[in-house]
């Protein structure tokens, strides 16, 4: 059970989710049966002005060194000076993350904050969520973890991870649902005003544009078949489009997509069902039909599949109709 909380807070740190740990755990909520916790906010120098992404500062009454005998440790994100989230200004908050978790500290990062904790060397073989914006490069600098940004948090047990900025609410109470109970997530969640848990994971929010291509025959070939979402397209009448045998066309088009025409036609009609769901009342089944699914249960299959929420879910998550 954790008592004690505390944050890490580096220079140019990203407010919101700081906001994040400090409505979940920094906030007396025993009118609501939530335990009380000790909750501390902690800067590179005690007494210093923390400057924040964006503009502004916080003066912090703590330095990292008070935070790191916490039950919790949260990591916020901070936006780094060289623009690269694997170049660290601070080498003092990775220092300080790996001797609370010495000493026994859960640690929660929220949003790119995980990446601090792999300069920290705690994360080999592990598997962890960031921002999907962000996925890649963790992978490409840290090869020792696996990324998962599918999901919205991933729990080690002593290491939870979340994806990009909101999901951290996620995360945030899960932990409290762990280490709490129930009733005590539950409270904080109808406090402020969200879901105690959520359906699916950072899949619905990741845009997949069509890729840039050299060949302007094929680009051409791309963006037709993106046209006539509602037709059927056979892998024949493509090669014969591009001027390419089928055989040709099909190892092009790997080449260029990294997928199967079939597979990445699928794709953009789940993409093009998003728009139509986000932006139309219309039923699933005429969603399905303008998209060139042969039936709403196709339609389902295929959007659960991709997206990770059934098309009726993610219409209520993000209809602007």
């Amino acid at each position: 059970m954790i008592r004690t909380v505390s944050v890490l807070v580096p220079e140019n740190f990203h407010l919101f989710e700081l906001g994040i740990a400090s409505e979940v755990f920094g906030i007396d909520r025993t009118d609501d049966g939530v335990p009380l916790l000790s909750f501390t906010i902690c800067g590179p120098e005690a007494g210093r002005p923390v400057p924040i992404a964006g503009g502004g500062a916080l003066l912090v009454e703590h330095g990292y060194e008070d935070g790191v005998e916490a039950d919790l440790v949260v990591v916020v994100p901070a936006a780094p000076p060289s623009g690269h989230w694997h170049e660290h200004a601070d080498a003092a908050v990775p220092q300080a993350i790996r001797k609370a978790h010495e000493n026994g500290a859960i640690i929660l990062t929220l949003c790119t904050g995980v990446f601090q904790v792999a300069a920290a060397g705690l994360l080999s073989g592990k598997r962890v969520s960031t921002h999907w914006k962000h996925a890649e490069a963790l992978r490409a600098f840290h090869p020792e973890i696996t990324v998962d940004e599918d999901v919205l948090f991933v729990d080690e047990g002593d290491i939870v991870t979340s994806a990009g900025t909101a999901a951290g609410v996620d995360a945030a109470l899960h932990l409290v649902r762990r280490e709490l109970g129930s009733a005590a997530a539950n409270a904080i969640a109808r406090r402020m005003v969200v879901p105690p848990q959520r359906d699916g994971g950072q899949r619905q929010f990741i845009v997949q544009p069509v890729p840039d291509c050299d060949d302007d025959m094929f680009a051409e070939v791309l963006d037709w078949m993106v046209e006539h979402l509602d037709e059927q397209q056979p892998v024949a009448r493509l090669a014969e489009l591009a001027g390419m045998s089928t055989r040709t066309f099909a190892r092009r088009f790997a080449a260029e997509t990294g997928t199967t025409p079939v597979q990445w036609l699928v794709q953009q009609r789940v993409l093009r069902a998003r728009a139509l769901l986000e932006t139309t009342e219309i039923d699933v089944d005429h969603v399905a039909h303008r998209c060139g699914f042969s039936s709403g249960t196709l339609l389902r299959h295929h959007f659960r599949r991709i997206v990770g929420v059934t098309p009726g879910e993610y219409r209520k998550t993000f209809s602007l109709a």
